[in-house]
């Protein structure tokens, strides 16, 4: 019997120059046009998004800075 191991919790930012960002969204905005998943690495970490996830856009303020997270969620498929 396969076992699979149970990913740990994380939570990273992962800096990127402007072409290299620019791709990565290309790169998403193609996989969500096509229903496909969308495969990323980050902070040397492989993530497999799938086509379902769910997609939204956050605004923060606070303390004198400005912040919009484009996120993307799914739940954990337990194998």
């Amino acid at each position: 019997m396969l076992r699979h191991k149970k990913k740990k919790e994380r939570d990273v930012e992962q800096e990127y120059s402007a072409s290299q960002f620019v791709a990565k969204l290309r790169r998403l905005a193609d996989s969500i046009e096509q229903g496909k998943v969308f495969r990323i690495q980050v902070a040397g970490e492989r993530v497999t998004v799938p086509p379902d996830a769910i997609i939204n856009i956050e605004h923060e303020r606070e303390d004198g800075t400005e912040e919009i997270e484009f996120q993307i969620k799914w739940p954990i498929v337990k194998q």
